[in-house]
């Protein structure tokens, strides 16, 4: 196949998504892993010299290509999965895994990057040398110091891990695709109206799914208790021993976390959670246990007192898993006197996006404006990012769930700032994901407040990725940040979502335009921290159960039993036996999470504290802005997350924000 006919072997600025075949993938990566093989051979070779830009004009060249075209296949299977698409990124996923393996243990390499370090180290820039210091810590942990047998078997420890987290990954989304449920109207009493309409089937039947915009609704609204245990007990053994056994789950946990073990000892390691936190902030597992069990003890109060509320409230009625979000949202609403889908009815999609865009604009001093682009689905918009006229980057934009996509919200990059060694720039480029309800008929798509919230959260990645300033690929924009700070600029976006003036703007009836009314907004604000003590200590059993997992070697042998350990230790609500939550856990078991769960914990309380210095001078502070773009978003990981954090605020981070802003102060 010439370059021609094979969309991934392009070299335009934009991926040809909508050209992708299946039948592209096998030549083209061969193709283009074999060039990556080439350079990677020349740089190593004694004669190239141990010099910073000759490495990268022979490395990073050919490497920074084949990621693009494997990052579009991935995209696609994420996005977009067929059988045979889903077949072919299998067929070639050994063979990536084997070459990223194999280089980042290249020992002649990691002797190069070294020499580099040693000749050049004090007169490169600043972002080069943490680029140097990050890829020296780097040939570390990916065993580039390990010898012979060992050293064999790290590179089959990765290959295999690979292989069990794209499997898992399958299962979950095969198990939440393979449900469904015909309910009849009368089943449906108490489900709101567009759910109805957007599951309703010809024969006036409703095909219900376990797709997260129809199956919250029916747990929160259905006034059927029958049927809403029947969806709840098919959504939490998703991918468990109690559904299809092909896409169960439990063998391939044990063997991820077994190998996961397997691989820290090989490192030197006591157990996976220090590799995990090796190139983090936190510094020990055993800070990051303190610090979620510190948080446990503060909100533990906040979480009985709500359990007794709800208690109460429900006056005797059975309270098993499957009530809680029923009644939850009846006490919602008693309390606060208005429901999700009233809110519901105030944000379309189209009016949200635009409010969203003119805060980019306002804040950041840019324009944003869709632009033509070959896209994978007939939903997908795509927008260029502008400053005095200047294109800085560009995104794509995929709202709404459907068959084949996999479930959560998420932001990834296509393309990465980069000063090219040809002296060309190339500018970022990210796809922003969401699974929200579409459209039904003529109606813009409705976005719950919860909804809008997910949609800031994933544009903070999405500006942290376009607005770095940073030339040097590995450092520009979210990579090298720290993970568990990653997660800073987007918790900061979701702080908008709770400003009256910003609502103002994000926020238009379906049927009559008219703005959130002040009402409205003062009972959400009031219901803000609903729940939050029994929230908090969600996350942190779920963070808790990671650290431990990935913690205690052996722990993989009994993975129901160590979460029910958690659980008794944090939680005030305790799930029934047959929740297999672990089995879609796809964070820490296929999303790059492992030991890293905390993090949301950890970066939120940095987003908390960066966000009190514009409730300190004025949400629309142009100079704050300026000063958050500048220190944070600008840097990328070319410094490291608690300089940008002091540097902007001036100070060490403090928990205090944190627990005021979830009404536990």
């Amino acid at each position: 196949m010439s370059d021609m006919t094979n969309p991934l072997l392009s070299t335009a600025a934009l991926p040809d998504f909508a050209a992708i075949r299946p039948e592209h993938v096998q030549p083209a990566i061969t193709e283009l892993l074999a060039a990556a093989q080439a350079a990677l051979d020349e740089a190593v070779k004694p004669e190239t010299p141990a010099d910073y830009d000759a490495l990268s004009r022979i490395l990073d060249t050919a490497t920074e290509r084949m990621g693009a075209a494997w990052g579009a296949v991935s995209h696609l299977n994420a996005v977009a999965d067929t059988p045979a698409l889903r077949e072919a990124y299998n067929a070639m996923l050994p063979a990536v895994t084997e070459f990223s393996t194999a280089m980042g243990a290249n020992e002649a390499l990691f002797a190069k990057y070294k020499a580099v370090m040693a000749a050049q180290g004090e007169r490169l820039s600043a972002p080069r040398r943490q680029l140097l210091r990050h890829a020296i810590r780097d040939f570390v942990l990916s065993g580039a110091e390990l010898q012979g047998q060992a050293r064999e078997r790290y590179a089959a420890i990765q290959e295999r891990s690979a292989e069990l987290q794209q499997q898992f990954s399958e299962h979950v989304l095969d198990a939440t695709d393979g449900w469904s449920h015909i309910a009849s109207a009368e089943e449906l009493a108490g489900v709101p109206q567009d759910v109805l309409d957007a599951t309703r089937l010809d024969d006036g039947g409703h095909k219900l799914t376990l797709h997260f915009p129809v199956y919250l609704p029916v747990m929160q609204y259905a006034e059927n208790r029958a049927l809403r245990e029947q969806l709840y007990r098919a959504y939490v053994t998703r991918a468990s021993e109690a559904g299809r056994p092909e896409w169960d789950n439990s063998a391939a946990m044990r063997e991820i976390v077994a190998l996961r073990q397997e691989e820290a000892r090989l490192l030197g390691y006591a157990n996976f959670a220090e590799v995990s936190l090796a190139p983090k902030m936190a510094s020990t597992p055993a800070e990051v246990m303190a610090f979620l069990r510190d948080l446990a003890r503060r909100a533990r109060p906040f979480a009985e007192r709500d359990l007794a509320e709800l208690r109460e409230f429900a006056a005797g009625a059975p309270l098993e898993a499957w009530d809680v979000p029923y009644w939850s949202e009846k006490l919602k609403e008693a309390r606060y006197a208005f429901s999700d889908q009233t809110v519901k009815q105030y944000f379309t999609a189209p009016k949200v996006v635009a409010g969203l865009f003119s805060i980019i604009e306002r804040l950041f001093d840019v324009a944003i404006a869709e632009a033509p682009a070959s896209v994978w689905h007939d939903t997908v918009k795509f927008y260029e990012l502008r400053r005095n006229g200047q294109l800085i980057a560009s995104f794509y934009l995929d709202l709404y769930a459907r068959t084949g996509k996999r479930p959560g919200a998420w932001m990834d990059e296509v393309r990465g700032r980069w000063l090219k060694p040809s002296g060309e720039q190339q500018l970022p480029v990210a796809q922003l994901v969401c699974n929200f309800a579409a459209p039904v008929g003529d109606k813009p798509a409705l976005l719950t407040h919860d909804d809008v919230i997910t949609l800031f959260h994933e544009f903070g990645h999405g500006l942290h990725h376009m607005l770095t300033q940073v030339n040097d690929l590995g450092v520009s924009g979210i990579s090298g940040v720290e993970w568990d700070a990653v997660e800073l600029p987007s918790q900061f976006m979701e702080n908008f979502c709770w400003e009256w003036d910003v609502l103002q703007q994000l926020s238009g009836h379906v049927d009559s335009g008219a703005p959130l009314p002040r009402e409205l907004f003062d009972k959400m604000t009031a219901a803000k921290n609903f729940q939050s003590g029994l929230m908090t200590l969600r996350q942190i059993e779920f963070a808790l159960f990671d650290m431990r997992l990935h913690g205690e070697p052996g722990s993989e042998t009994d993975v129901q039993r160590l979460l029910d350990e958690v659980r008794a230790e944090v939680a005030v609500l305790i799930p029934p036996a047959f929740n297999r939550f672990q089995h879609s856990f796809s964070h820490i078991f296929a999303g790059g999470y492992a030991a890293g769960y905390y993090s949301y914990k950890w970066a939120e309380l940095l987003s908390a504290d960066a966000w009190s210095a514009f409730e300190e001078e004025g949400v629309f502070n142009p100079a704050t802005g300026r000063r958050f773009l500048h220190e944070v978003l600008e840097q990328g990981g070319a410094r490291d997350a608690i300089d940008n954090f002091k540097a902007f605020r001036g100070r060490e981070p403090k928990i205090d924000a944190l627990l005021r802003h979830q009404g536990m102060s």
